[in-house]
């Protein structure tokens, strides 16, 4: 068997253990931009996907850091034109090319598709926020992966972010989600695709945002796995970076996406 020592990870036999972290980090960082990057430090992943990360100075500054941390290799949907606008990055130990599907949604700042090569193998990686009702785009947007998902032909892939989606009953405290989008969130099992939380942790109630005014939970951040890679994932736990025992001393309003695949 032959062992190796990759980001002070061990491998045999060419496997390569590989931590993902998405977390939306609340308009663009702010002054918790230090803390945030110290949580990433801390969780040690090999690829980030933050969502709500902007053009502004906080969020500049995040990026900045990540790649003095060995993340160089990042792509963003960011405009410095409208700095203030929520957007992505994806940052990763390993090079990223950026990929622009037809079926992909129109809204490029809330949508990132990525191929990383890592070693051994590449994963494709798109990171997502999905607009609020109000914006009136949001079906649209929602209608767009489950057309690439139901067509897709690429490599192994993980689809994260911030969907402001849930089930009904078991990912909310309070209603707040109507059928449509309790259907989408099913859809990704009709089409073979796993709701990583679920495939980890079955029909456990966990929450990724409260509401600031009733304080009731929501699951509205969600990962998805490929058939190809969905047996291959081995930890999935949301974290609330800082000190979630203290509300007001959390890094963000949405609890981080922390998940682990042996490829």
């Amino acid at each position: 068997m032959r062992v190796s020592v990759f980001n002070n990870r061990i491998h045999f036999s060419g496997n390569i253990h590989l931590k993902i972290v998405s977390w939306n980090i609340r308009a663009g960082g702010g002054v918790r931009a230090q803390g945030i990057v110290d949580q990433l430090q801390l969780w040690q992943p090999d690829i980030i996907a933050l969502s709500e990360f902007r053009a502004t100075p906080a969020s500049v500054w995040i990026a900045q850091r990540l790649y003095e941390l060995g993340f160089q290799h990042q792509r963003s949907t960011a405009d410095p034109i409208n700095a203030s606008d929520n957007a992505l990055l994806v940052a990763s130990r390993w090079p990223l090319r950026r990929i622009n599907l037809a079926t992909a949604p129109s809204n490029k700042k809330r949508w990132l598709h990525v191929n990383v090569s890592a070693p051994h193998t590449t994963i494709a990686l798109m990171a997502m926020h999905i607009p609020n009702r109000s914006s009136g785009l949001k079906y649209p947007f929602m209608e767009s992966i489950t057309e690439l998902v139901k067509k897709w032909r690429g490599p192994q892939a993980v689809l994260v972010g911030d969907t402001n989606c849930g089930c009904i009953d078991i990912d909310e405290e309070s209603s707040a989600f109507n059928a449509i989008e309790d259907q989408w969130i099913k859809s990704f099992t009709q089409h073979q695709w796993a709701d990583a939380h679920r495939l980890h942790s079955g029909n456990s109630r966990e929450y990724t945002w409260y509401s600031p005014n009733g304080g009731n939970g929501f699951r509205l951040d969600q990962a998805f796995l490929h058939p190809a890679i969905k047996h291959k994932l081995t930890n999935f736990k949301h974290i609330w970076g800082g000190q979630p025992h203290i509300k007001q001393h959390c890094l963000s309003d949405h609890a981080a996406i922390v998940m682990e695949l042996n490829l």
